[in-house]
């Protein structure tokens, strides 16, 4: 018996590649707690197993002298012999769960040595099982992995990897993102049944699944022509991916895109109709957010640098697109961007701050306070709008201050024909008409006056120089 024993784990350990020293340790230390319990021992049991024979001997360690006071240990034990008449039987029942158990911990750590050095790998399988919990895949012989896709809110320690949108049936070809693969020597409380659960964790919602499936079917992804800057997804609905190229003369969205868009259409295949973005990256918050909203027209991008807050204009009826259903296309703009996006539609652009930078010119030097409209309303609230080119008001307010001060230069042009008749009065020789028209003469100067003043107001300085310079003079000559 003992020597069929031998030569079964000697097998055994060439056929799992199991180191037999190693397995032989393993099973004295099963056999001794076993024999403990079964020969009801004071103290605790030793097992040796003869190498070459196969024998299987059982000591009881006996403490001599006085136990240590801090830990109860002995500084020496006594070997009693205590192998009982039926050991190889006793042997024989726990010799195979314990070779199951060291061969299964065996192949685990075999599995943990390939595969704790291809985190983020993308791998293929097919289905072997599906449970409410979790998928079993099969990537080669003995070598499987597991999709989780537990309920979190009943169970807060485990992970959901799986699209909502995706249901698998048995045989199916799948290719997921290696996320973690389990240390079976780990001392770290282990989550629910992951001793019996594979070793290797997959994913098929990580953002970096998309990354793999661009780089199999995009070449100038492989080749590092074109690079993935980022990635934003919410799995089984929506993505967006931004790229750049490290050449000039190549389009990346194009690249990845493709022919009539061959290549982006295989990786959404097998996202299974997931939308998938492809957007251009740029260096520029403004331009990148704009393109970032895309398949949404961008008018204006007000940009924040300290607080990292973009608020983007659009057209009236491009603002349900730029924010998408429940939220989803802004939200994934403002992820893959890295900066809170605040939309607002052009109609209301009078509501906005009042530096405006634009995606045509960011900084042109002009975004000072001389850059809003100057109309004030009776109430003292200035206008917030931006001057028109060229203009010191915008486009609402500019004809409204315009006709004013073409009533004023009417009124003044009234005045100056009243002045003219005045000058001939005084020229006559009749001196109560002088003296009369003398007095009027004054009432008008300051008529005048005050209607070259008003007038001032609506014009530029340079032309309100002008008027009162104008003015001073004729006053001058009637004195």
């Amino acid at each position: 018996m003992a020597s069929e024993l031998m030569a079964a784990l000697q097998a055994l350990a060439q056929e799992k590649n199991i180191d037999e020293l190693y397995l032989l340790e393993r099973l004295e230390q099963s056999l001794a707690k076993s024999y403990e319990s079964v020969l009801n021992l004071k103290w605790d049991a030793r097992v040796t197993i003869n190498r070459e024979s196969g024998d299987i001997y059982v000591y009881e360690l006996v403490g001599v002298g006085e136990p240590d006071d801090e830990t109860g240990e002995y500084e020496s034990y006594e070997e009693h012999d205590v192998t009982p008449k039926d050991v190889s039987r006793i042997a024989a029942q726990n010799a195979k769960s314990v070779i199951m158990s060291i061969v299964r911990d065996a192949h685990r750590q075999e599995i943990y040595s390939e595969f704790s050095d291809r985190k983020g790998e993308l791998v293929t399988g097919t289905v072997l099982q599906s449970t409410p919990d979790f998928t079993i895949i099969k990537i080669r012989d003995d070598v499987e992995a597991e999709l989780p896709h537990f309920d979190t809110k009943r169970h807060s320690g485990e992970r959901n990897e799986k699209p909502a949108n995706e249901h698998y049936r048995h045989n199916q070809r799948l290719k997921s993102l290696i996320i973690e693969v389990r240390d079976p020597g780990s001392i770290e409380a282990s989550g629910r049944g992951e001793t019996t659960r594979p070793s290797i964790v997959v994913s098929r919602t990580h953002p970096d699944l998309i990354r793999r499936l661009f780089a199999i079917e995009v070449p100038e992804i492989d080749d590092g022509i074109v690079e993935i800057k980022s990635i934003a997804r919410e799995a089984g609905a929506r993505s967006k991916v931004a790229v750049s190229s490290r050449e000039s003369n190549l389009d990346p969205v194009g690249a990845c895109v493709g022919p009539k868009g061959s290549r982006v259409r295989l990786v959404v295949e097998e996202l299974r109709n997931e939308r998938v973005d492809v957007i251009q990256w740029d260096e520029s918050p403004a331009t990148y957010v704009a393109n970032a909203l895309s398949p949404a027209k961008v008018n204006n991008v007000l940009i924040d640098e300290e607080k990292r807050f973009a608020t983007v204009i659009v057209p009236d009826d491009q603002l349900s697109l730029a924010i998408g259903k429940e939220g989803q296309n802004a939200r994934l703009a403002a992820r893959l961007t890295g900066w809170h996006i605040d939309i607002k539609s052009s109609s209301l652009l009078s509501d906005l701050p009042n530096v405006v930078t634009s995606l045509i010119d960011e900084d042109d030097g002009s975004e000072s306070e001389g850059g809003r409209c100057e109309y004030v309303s009776a109430e003292g609230i200035r206008c917030r709008n931006h001057a028109r080119p060229g203009s010191h008001f915008c486009g609402i307010h500019e004809n409204a201050v315009l006709g004013e001060t073409t009533d004023e230069i009417e009124t003044l042009d009234e005045v100056a024909a009243a002045t003219r008749d005045i000058e001939q009065a005084l020229a006559s020789e009749d001196p109560f008409e002088a003296e009369s028209y003398e007095q009027a003469t004054k009432e008008v100067l300051a008529a005048e006056r005050e209607a070259a003043e008003a007038a001032a107001e609506g014009l530029d300085s340079l032309d309100a120089e002008q008027v009162a310079s104008e003015f001073s003079d004729e006053e001058n000559e009637l004195i």
